[in-house]
């Protein structure tokens, strides 16, 4: 289970001063669910799911990943944690098969382990075509395809993916959604980070709308609804930020965000 309590980040520019990229977020996100982190550009999402995998320290507030805080226990939450995150590079030189097994060995898994969830990950992802193939021919599919793979080869128990589906093809993007619902369906905790409504309506069983770095809203798709008096999660989501104005504001200053 993963637990935020008022998690806040800021960070300091020589020009800009205090820049607040996190303020106050708090929810909980359970195994067997998919928690939507809902929002535009620059609104705070990264930011939170990077405080989550342990790669930044929170300003202030908690949050525990597994049962382990991830500032007082680092190392135990980054055992229990795939996290994907939207900007990581392969190795060009390296096959799918090696980039993958390479993850593998940082998490002390031995060779019999490594073979058998690359397999596994492989029938689940549609990637034993360009497996043995070098990392730096692949088309964005199948980079995107070979990060989740390494991402999640120790089978950890939560699964953050920010942004996942950014730039793919229809039916890459189809298949990596499918992938996350039978990762939730595994038992997996699983956060999924987009700013695209549809896979929101279709994937998350809760969702949260984060806007200026705050969580504005929260709940099922129907609370979402009834709240709101709309059936359409895009309309919703300009209700929830304060309407266009605001969310035109939010977006023309979203350089001094995270």
């Amino acid at each position: 289970m993963i637990t935020a309590r008022n998690l806040t980040k800021h960070f300091h520019d020589k020009k800009r001063g205090l820049i607040p990229a996190v303020e106050d977020v708090s929810f909980t996100c359970q195994p067997g669910r998919i928690y939507g982190l809902l929002g535009a550009n620059g609104a705070g999402k990264t930011t939170t799911l990077r405080m989550l995998a342990t790669l930044i320290q929170p300003t202030s507030g908690t949050a525990t990943v597994a049962g382990h805080d991830v500032v007082a226990d680092p190392v135990k939450v980054r055992a229990h944690v795939g996290f994907l995150a939207a900007s990581t590079a392969l190795y060009g030189r390296l096959t799918a098969r090696e980039m993958i097994a390479y993850f593998g060995q940082l998490h002390d898994m031995d060779d019999a382990a490594i073979a058998a969830r690359i397999r596994f990950l492989a029938d689940e992802l549609d990637m034993h075509e360009f497996l043995d193939r070098r990392c730096d021919k692949f088309s964005t599919g199948m980079k995107q395809k070979t990060s989740i793979a390494r991402t999640l080869i120790h089978d950890p128990a939560v699964m953050i993916f920010d942004e996942p589906t950014l730039g793919l093809d229809v039916m890459t993007a189809r298949a990596i959604v499918r992938f996350v619902r039978q990762c939730r369906d595994r038992g997996r905790t699983v956060i999924y980070s987009t700013h695209v409504m549809s896979e929101v309506e279709k994937l998350c069983d809760v969702i949260g709308i984060i806007h200026a770095g705050r969580l504005v809203a929260e709940g099922t798709l129907p609370q979402l609804q009834e709240r709101y008096a709309e059936t359409d999660m895009e309309e919703i989501f300009v209700k929830a930020v304060g309407g266009e104005a605001a969310l035109a504001a939010a977006l023309e200053t979203k350089e001094g965000r995270v």
